[in-house]
């Protein structure tokens, strides 16, 4: 899936969160379930991907991924919600 993506990483049910924007989502989050790259999601043990957006250019992506990191985290549990009630994995989704 080689497209402008914001997504949503989890450790577990209203854990914690990590948000990113990439153009190939599924590269992207088999990097942070595989533990290739070091850094947050690593630490944090961020491995579901639980959100997730298409974007039509990556210009629109970024600007949506600044959006949902300065929100609160009520504002981000709600968006998992509003479209991933249970937090299940969406990682088979995508592939």
């Amino acid at each position: 899936m080689k497209r402008p993506t914001v997504y949503i990483m989890a450790n577990k049910r209203n854990g914690t969160l990590y948000t990113g924007v990439t153009s190939n989502l599924i590269r992207r989050v088999y990097e942070h379930r595989s533990g290739l790259i070091e850094g947050f999601t690593a630490t944090y043990g961020c491995k579901t991907l639980v959100y997730y957006e298409l974007h039509a250019d990556m210009a629109t992506a970024i600007e949506r991924e600044k959006a949902i990191k300065g929100g609160s985290r009520k504002k981000k549990l709600f968006l998992i919600e509003s479209i991933n009630p249970t937090w299940k994995d969406l990682y088979d989704e995508v592939i």
